[in-house]
């Protein structure tokens, strides 16, 4: 089980889910917030980075309580206490589409910037600074760069007994799940992913995205035998399992709906939404509608 319970504190959290002392109201949990990562068009100062970091003799990677070196300091304005996320651009190493126009529309999105963690400058000397690793979502590596902190919303997630396996189609918004958080093309409950709809288009973080698909679009790149789903001469029709007398295909067949997920980032032409609800694996080149 995902998440903590602090009996004597404000939040209570469990399986990807906090829970204000307050107000009972659910949100998605910190590291879901602030280990997102983002897909963005907008240009990123690049100017603060890791110079490299305390053990560095032995060590290319920092995690959470380590120390970091900053090549910023008095001279350029940092103090002690001043926070930092750090974050880097990433690329897909395999380099395999999924599904198709997958990379082109990717492209157009803009470039993928993964969170890695966040730093509070502890000691600090004319033209650097030392700064401890408060927070990591993975690692953090010399070059990551650095841009002050910055709280994120928390959206108020809705119950999973409203989820419905047969909503019709809300006449919104659609775009793709065009990849998952560390370019992982299949998706459950608790993961994050990437949709090419963003605040250009009016999406908001705590909008709500419905995942869904059509039978037989055949959109994957990976092995499939065509028309599996509907025609005699399939294998599943060659090993008897059954055939129709019409023609049936992905748009006179009804969808099927498999999850859902809430907005926790925006940029100007993508989001990045955390899947809440999944019925089952969701994909890379599933549709989402906004709810």
């Amino acid at each position: 089980m995902r998440g903590k319970i602090v009996l004597a504190g404000l939040i209570l959290s469990l399986s990807g889910i906090a829970i204000s002392a307050q107000d009972a109201s659910p949100v998605p949990i910190r590291k879901d917030l602030y280990c997102s990562g983002i897909v963005s068009t907008e240009a990123i100062p690049r100017d603060t980075y890791v110079i490299t970091g305390e053990g560095s003799n032995y060590k290319i990677t920092f995690q959470e309580g380590d120390y970091v070196y900053v090549n910023k300091g008095a001279k350029q304005g940092v103090k002690v206490g001043d926070e930092f996320s750090a974050i880097r651009h990433t690329e897909d190493a395999i380099k395999t589409e999924w599904t198709k126009w997958q990379f082109i529309i990717l492209r157009k999105m803009g470039i993928l910037w993964e969170d890695e963690g966040r730093v509070r400058v502890v000691v600090v000397h004319g033209d650097t600074s030392v700064a401890q690793v408060e927070n990591s979502c993975n690692y953090l590596q010399r070059g990551d760069i650095l841009l002050p902190f910055a709280e994120r919303p928390a959206p108020p997630l809705k119950s999973e007994d409203k989820f419905d396996r047969f909503a019709p189609p809300s006449g919104k918004a659609t775009a793709m799940i065009i990849t998952g958080k560390g370019y992982v093309s299949e998706l459950g409950s608790n993961d994050t992913f990437y949709v090419n709809l963003g605040s250009a288009q009016g999406v908001k973080v705590g909008d709500y995205f419905r995942i869904f698909r059509y039978t037989g679009t055949e959109h994957e790149a990976v092995f499939q035998t065509k028309r599996f789903a509907f025609d005699s001469d399939s294998w599943a029709g060659v090993y008897g399992f059954g055939s129709v007398p019409a023609k049936y295909k992905w748009d006179n067949t009804p969808r099927e709906v498999v999850g859902e997920g809430i907005v926790v980032r925006t940029a100007p032409n993508s989001s990045s939404v955390l899947l809440t609800f999944g019925l089952r694996e969701a994909y890379a080149g599933d549709y989402v509608e906004i709810e």
